[in-house]
């Protein structure tokens, strides 16, 4: 999960992606949906602690049930 500048004053900014995906799939809208940090926080609670993380940050884990850790995630655009 990452979190970067909002788009509008509804966006929290938050991310989330399993991180399996490719950038082939995550090129394509269809993959992509939005949805109300609730409804996400309500599938994992575990996000709760990190939700007001100011932009931008980025958190992992290796598998359900382990603690978010900050990630090395780059912001910048690759070349």
């Amino acid at each position: 999960m990452y979190r970067e500048a909002p788009d509008n004053a509804l966006d929290s900014g938050w991310r989330f992606f399993a991180g399996i995906e490719t950038q082939r799939y995550v090129d394509d809208p269809e993959n992509l949906a939005i949805y109300d940090i609730q409804t996400i926080a309500e599938i994992d609670p575990d996000i709760i602690p990190i939700l007001e993380t100011p932009w931008p940050c980025a958190f992992e884990r290796e598998s359900a049930g382990q603690a978010f850790a900050e990630s090395d995630f780059s912001f910048e655009p690759e070349d």
